[in-house]
């Protein structure tokens, strides 16, 4: 009881420590001058982004929460029709799982995602609403970073169990189950295993909570090696509600133990049986079978002697190289000549075709497997024979779930790249994808009153069917893409591309509408270009049509989408060489100088100059060397060349390092030896407006620290200074400079976005219809000054900064009141009317954009050309930034005024019972400030 008592009271501590720092943002957010700037998002929808969790209403399945990976909870009363944000308000988006008490309507939110992949995000602890997500509480549990499963007592609302997952890239004593009887006032931390083994599954008995089971996951991910498995996964069971567990995993129950164990899920269909899906890591056996192939084989290579290999018949040869993409340099004649001169062994033949990240074992892993209890998981047995092939791939930590009917203990479910189901208690299996449904899924719900009505949750959002998978229906509205680049064109009107996680890449132009229009012509605005995980984007400034992008580990092409061609561009290391690193987000940088030359970045810089056919590399390897791992490592993270100078290039390492060479590659110079050592340089970027100014972002996201690392440098980065200045901490991801103006900065973080008007000096917060997501990347377009955020989870958001390009603090600052200029208004006869009664009517509006040093409510006056007044209205003035809507109405008597100056004009009521302003020259008016603006 002691134990217990100091352990809960340690956890209320810590929640105050977490409550410190997200207060600190929301004050941030209040106070800042920019919080009314106002951002719009322009989707796009339609591929959408990773459902993780779903809660679906038993008595009324046409009303579910979705629960997005970085993309917030979503609400929909109408069968996934449309859904509705409820996460907003809260310092997070990034979820774990959910689960709703549909009896007092108590909703509960484990922030974190639980799936451990490269792109799943922290969260800050558990969060609950008891009015559907307009306030949210903070309930505890600060240092959990991720959480697996939340279980509610149906009995008692306040009796709530939680499994944490816990720290993704580092030891944790914070793992485990932890249990609340007061609505997450006070936690207790009723099983622990070890400091890297978490609870990544619950599941209760039904009608029983007394009988719950939960799974403990070992793994240990770095950002060069990640290992799914250890002795300590497991499943326990407990049958006092949580208070206690017991190991049921053991020996001699029939389950797996051992180092292979890796991730199980699991089903529970009453207190005798239970499924479980396993990811084996434990090696299959060999077959002994050589392989019965015609023709040459890479591991040939390897054991081959010089004599045997210049025995070799040319044609044999020649047919290998081809065959296995070999450069069409490499042929049967000079490629002995070299391995005659020593130059080349033969074994560097089967090298050349290994990549950094190529499979560490002769045999593959066993894989997903299932298992079944029929005694309350005491014993267990695996219900299949074969092997679940094509299933989980090499990516069962990604996955991890299994399902059974509520009505047919032999329908089960599970899923992995397809999602597959059994009528004979995981006997055999059977797909249920389908074409419209996306290959990697997260989650499953199957309603107990109609077991073939599925609502079901995947990297590509929500599908429903109604007959067990036959067919589906595909429910995207939410703008939840989890972009990872974005780019802009200079066509009119601009071009917006995007490369997103496990979507691809799709372009679509800024203002395309996000309605549902298009699915009466069958033409969605926006497209898709590139498979994949999406990754960065160039577009040639001269044809635009000419497009470079590609996929995860460096995989680029060409694209001319005029002419759908498509040439793959991978820079390829010489025969002989170690092969290149690529990082999953492998970065590409078009010159500003040259729009042939394209760099890219491996291990090594790499350059073309002629548009990615041919290539060079114009450094040696720019990192640390790189470490054994499964997960590529020691790779380029970011390029950039000076706008001011061909060749003045930087490029900064994932293991910390930033290089600069002033002489095309020439000659490279560390510059990072002053800065945090071995963090992710997430961004370096040589300055528009300074040639010797520079600046860097260093991300330790990886190492699990979540401090804010952003630095400036005013001479080539031989000495840096710290402008992270009073942004709360948080990972940051992107920083660029106002193309402007000097003295501005942008910067994206893993939940916000903020700008300084003195070049780092001070940081203000945007908010204004932004939720606290994670901006992974930020461009601004030449010709309309707008400035586009790329989310990982909200799609991508568009604002225009001219207000701030003309902000002068000295100037600004000595007045109470500055009006910015206004656009000029096109005059619309229609205005106010309709031309159905049944449609509503066209009803204008003009945006009036101010800057204030006080807050307040404030008189807005419009007056005629002869200063006469026309229209008044109060508002709500913040200090900063604001704007203010003006529906171009005018009063009665400003009607009559404008008829008595001019009697050549008539102003009729439109069919919305009010008058519009006319044609002519007007001013705005508030508190003694005026500005003029015209109607034409």
């Amino acid at each position: 009881m002691n134990f217990r008592f100091i352990l809960s009271l340690f956890i209320v501590c810590s929640v105050s420590a977490q409550q410190s720092l997200l207060t600190e943002k929301t004050q941030l957010q209040a106070n800042s001058i920019v919080k009314n700037i106002p951002f719009t998002n322009i989707g796009p929808t339609v591929m959408s982004g990773r459902v993780v969790d779903l809660a679906v209403n038993p008595d009324n399945p046409t009303e579910f929460y979705v629960g997005y990976a970085s993309g917030g909870l979503w609400h929909t009363i109408n069968n996934g029709t449309t859904f509705t944000p409820i996460l907003d308000s809260a310092q997070t988006q990034n979820i774990g799982t959910i689960a709703v008490d549909w009896g007092t309507r108590t909703l509960w939110v484990g922030t974190g995602e639980n799936n451990a992949s490269r792109s799943s995000y922290a969260g800050i602890g558990m969060l609950k609403s008891n009015d559907n997500g307009q306030n949210w509480e903070f309930v505890g549990l600060p240092n959990s970073q991720h959480i697996g499963r939340i279980l509610i007592n149906p009995n008692n609302v306040n009796e709530v169990t939680v499994g944490v997952t816990g720290a993704l890239y580092s030891k944790s004593e914070d793992r485990g189950v932890y249990k609340t009887k007061d609505g997450g006032k006070t936690w207790v931390k009723t099983l622990y295993i070890d400091d890297v083994s978490g609870i990544i599954d619950m599941q209760q008995a039904p009608n029983d909570f007394n009988t719950l089971y939960a799974t403990s996951w070992t793994k240990d991910r770095k950002a060069w090696n990640f290992d799914g498995s250890g002795n300590n996964s497991a499943i326990y069971k407990s049958t006092d509600a949580g208070d206690t567990w017991v190991k049921v995993s053991t020996e001699a129950s029939g389950f797996p133990t051992g180092s292979g164990v890796g991730r199980i899920g699991l089903a529970v269909y009453d207190n005798n049986i239970i499924y479980a899906i396993h990811d084996s890591q434990f090696r299959r056996p060999s077959s002994g079978n050589k392989d019965n192939r015609r023709g040459l084989q890479k591991d040939d290579f390897k054991t081959m002697s010089t004599t045997d290999f210049l025995n070799l018949e040319d044609k044999k040869l020649n047919a290998f190289l081809r065959m296995n993409g070999f450069q069409e340099k490499y042929r049967a004649a000079n490629v002995k000549q070299m391995v005659r001169s020593g130059n080349v062994k033969p074994a560097d033949l089967a090298h050349y075709l290994e990549d950094a990240n190529s499979m560490l074992f002769d045999t593959p892993v066993i894989g997903a497997e299932v298992y079944k209890s029929n005694d309350g998981g005491q014993t267990w047995r695996k219900t299949h024979d074969d092997y679940l092939d094509d299933l989980y791939y090499s990516y069962g930590y990604y996955f991890g779930h299994i399902h059974v009917s509520p009505v047919d203990q032999n329908a089960v479910y599970v899923y992995g790249v397809p999602i597959l189901k059994s009528k004979d208690g995981g006997k055999t299996f059977t797909s249920i994808s389908a074409e419209n449904v996306h290959a990697d899924h997260h989650a499953l719900w199957i309603n107990p009153k109609n077991p073939a009505h599925l609502v079901n949750g995947n990297d590509g959002g929500v599908n429903i069917t109604y007959d067990d998978g036959a067919n589906w229906i595909k429910n995207n509205s939410p703008s939840v893409g989890q972009f990872y680049a974005i780019n802009v064109d200079n066509q009119k009107p601009y071009r917006v591309y995007g490369g997103l996680q496990d979507n691809g890449v799709w372009v679509g132009a800024h203002d395309a509408p996000e309605d549902k229009s298009w699915e009466q012509s069958g033409d969605y605005p926006w497209k898709s270009i590139m498979g994949g995980d999406g990754m960065q984007i160039e577009i040639d400034n001269r044809n635009p049509d000419i497009v470079y992008t590609g996929y995860q580990f460096g995989n680029y092409f060409r694209l001319n989408r005029d002419t759908g061609d498509q040439t793959y561009i991978q820079p390829k290391h010489e025969l002989g060489e170690k092969p290149y690193r690529f990082n999953w987000q492998t970065p590409i940088h078009l010159s500003r100088h040259n729009q042939d030359i394209l760099y890219l970045g491996g291990n090594k810089l790499m350059r073309s100059l002629d548009q990615g056919n041919t290539w060079k590399a114009i450094s040696g390897d720019l990192t640390k060397g790189g470490k054994q791992g499964n997960v590529a490592y020691g790779t380029i993270a970011t390029i950039s060349e000076s706008p001011f100078e061909f060749g003045l290039l930087y490029v900064g390492s994932d293991d910390g390092l930033i290089h600069v060479s002033k002489n095309q590659g020439a000659t490279w110079e560390v510059i990072s030896t002053n800065l945090p050592k071995d963090l992710w340089v997430t961004r370096v970027v040589a300055s528009k407006h300074k040639k010797e100014r520079v600046y860097a972002t260093l991300n330790g996201y990886r190492f699990d620290d979540f401090a804010t690392y952003v630095y400036k440098s005013d001479d080539y980065g031989q000495t840096w200074t710290s402008i992270s200045s009073n942004i709360p901490n948080s990972p940051v991801n992107v920083i660029i400079e106002d193309q402007v103006k000097e003295t501005i900065l942008y910067l994206g973080t893993d939940n916000g976005v903020y700008v300084s008007f003195d070049t780092g000096g001070t940081w203000h917060a945007f908010s204004k219809n932004l939720p606290a997501v994670a901006v992974h990347d930020i461009k601004m377009q030449e010709e309309t000054n707008d400035l586009l955020l790329g989310t990982h989870g909200r799609g991508i958001y568009k604002t225009n900064v001219v207000p701030l390009q003309t902000f002068d603090s000295g100037k600004v600052l000595s007045s109470s009141m500055t009006i910015f200029d206004l656009d000029a208004i096109r005059y619309y006869k229609r205005w106010g009317n309709s031309w159905s009664k049944w449609m509503a009517p066209l009803e204008p509006s003009t945006t009036i954009t101010l800057f204030s040093t006080t807050s307040g409510k404030k008189e807005v006056k419009i007056m005629s050309e002869n200063n006469k007044e026309i229209q008044r209205f109060s508002v709500a003035i913040d200090k900063g930034f604001n704007f203010i809507t003006y529906d171009l109405t005018i009063t009665e008597k400003g009607r009559k005024a404008l008829m008595k100056d001019n009697t050549t004009i008539d102003i009729n009521k439109a069919k919305n019972d009010n008058y519009y302003i006319p044609k002519g020259k007007y001013t705005v008016k508030i508190d003694g400030v005026a500005k003029m603006f015209e109607v034409e």
